[in-house]
C-alpha cells in the first residue's frame, strides 16, 4: 500500500503492510444488473457499498471521479470513457504515469491531487461529478480523501467505497465488477473475460509452484530510512490470497494496533529470516540499491541469495490489474530455493 504519514494514520504503514459488508447489494428500479437507466441518465440507480451505505441517483452516474487505482480498475472493466477526474499517485516525478494508473490515459483526465492530502475541491466541483469512488483500508475512511475537506467533497456528489483490506484479493475485484456492471459495463466483453482467464491461470501456476516448494518461507516487507515494515498477510488482500494458494508467508508476531504490519528497527530487521522477500516496489519505498548500505539488510539470507522480487503492494483491483502480480510471484517462487 502507499506510504505517507498523516495524523492518526500512517500511509507508509498501511501500504507497507499494506471490513466491509462483503456481499453488498446491487439494485436498480428494475432489479440488479443496472436497470433501465439510459445513456442520458434516465431511470434510477442504486448501489450498496462496503460501508453499508445505499448510494442512489436519478440515473446511472456518467461523470466519475475516482482514486487512481480505482479509476484504472474501472477502465479495465470498460468504463474508461466515464472517468473525468482522478486523485492519488497518478504521475511519477519524471512525468510518466504511476503504475497504479494501469492502462488509463492520465493525460485525458483532470488530476485533483498527486500526493496524500492533496485534493483540489474547486477543480472537483468544476468537473460536475456524478459519483466519487475510492477504496477503504480502514472502516469508513475514504482512501486519499483528506479528512479536513471530506465534508465539502462528499457534499458535491455521492460516494462509493470498497473495502480493500482484511479481505482476500478476489473480494474487491468482485465488488468493483458489481459496481461497474451497475454503471453499465459489459462484464462479458472479451477484454474482461480474457483478463479473468489469465488471472485464473496465474493462480493455478502459483498454487502449483507453492506446492512444489513446500517450506519456502516468504516475507512481504517495505523499507524506509529508519524502519523495516513486515506486513501481516492477514490484512493485505493480495497476501491473503497468495496464502490461500499455498504460499508460506511469514506472519509477524507483534502487529501494530491497526493490524497491518510490525515495525522493526534496522538493527532488528533479521527477526524473520526468509527464503524469498517480496519488497514494496513503489518509488516511495526504498529499493534494493537504496538498502545495500544497511548491514542487517545485506546479511538477510534471501538478500545474500539474490531472492528478492518486486511487490506491487497496492494492486489495482481488476483481473487485468492483478494477473501480472500473481504471475510475477509464481515465477519468483519457481526460481527460489531454501536458503535459511
Amino acid at each position: 500500500m502507499p506510504q505517507v504519514r498523516t495524523p492518526g494514520l500512517s500511509r507508509r504503514g498501511l501500504l507497507a503492510a499494506f471490513g466491509g459488508l462483503g456481499a453488498g447489494a446491487l439494485v436498480t428500479a428494475c432489479g440488479g444488473g443496472g436497470g433501465p437507466a439510459t445513456a442520458k441518465g434516465g431511470g434510477s440507480w442504486a448501489f450498496t457499498d462496503d460501508r453499508g451505505k445505499r448510494v442512489t441517483a436519478g440515473g446511472r452516474p456518467r461523470r466519475l471521479v475516482a482514486y487512481i487505482g480505482t479509476a484504472a480498475a474501472l477502465h479495465d472493466l470498460g468504463l474508461g470513457d466515464r472517468i473525468v477526474g482522478v486523485f492519488g499517485p497518478t504521475t511519477l516525478k519524471d512525468g510518466r504515469p504511476d503504475p497504479l494508473a494501469g492502462r488509463l490515459d492520465v493525460t485525458r483526465v483532470t488530476v485533483l491531487g498527486n500526493t496524500f492530502g492533496e485534493f483540489n475541491v474547486e477543480k472537483y466541483a468544476a468537473l460536475r461529478p456524478d459519483l466519487l469512488v475510492t477504496t477503504m483500508y480502514l472502516p469508513n475512511a475514504l482512501w486519499y480523501v483528506p479528512d479536513n475537506s471530506k465534508d465539502k467533497i462528499t457534499a458535491l456528489a455521492p460516494s462509493v467505497a470498497v473495502t480493500a483490506a482484511k479481505v482476500t484479493l478476489t473480494e474487491p475485484i468482485r465488488r468493483y465488477g458489481e459496481l461497474a456492471a451497475s454503471l453499465g459495463a459489459d462484464l462479458r466483453a472479451r477484454q474482461v473475460t480474457d483478463a479473468k482467464a489469465r488471472f485464473d491461470r496465474a493462480a493455478e501456476t502459483l498454487r502449483a509452484a507453492a506446492g512444489a516448494k513446500g517450506g519456502l518461507k516468504v516475507l512481504a516487507a517495505s523499507g524506509s530510512p529508519d524502519l523495516f515494515y513486515v506486513s501481516d498477510p492477514n490484512a493485505s488482500a493480495d497476501l491473503r490470497y497468495f496464502r490461500s494458494l499455498g504460499v508460506d508467508l511469514i506472519v509477524p508476531d507483534k502487529v501494530g494496533s491497526q493490524g497491518f504490519f510490525e515495525e522493526l528497527s534496522w538493527e532488528n530487521a533479521d527477526k524473520y529470516p526468509a527464503d524469498l522477500i517480496l519488497l514494496d516496489a513503489r518509488t516511495s519505498a526504498l529499493q534494493p540499491k537504496d538498502l545495500a548500505a544497511k548491514p542487517t539488510w545485506a546479511k538477510l539470507p534471501a538478500v545474500k541469495a539474490g531472492q528478492i522480487t518486486p511487490w506491487q503492494s497496492e494492486p489495482r483491483f481488476s483481473h487485468a490489474g492483478c494477473a501480472p502480480l500473481v504471475e510475477s510471484l509464481a515465477a519468483a517462487v519457481q526460481k527460489a530455493a531454501k536458503v535459511r
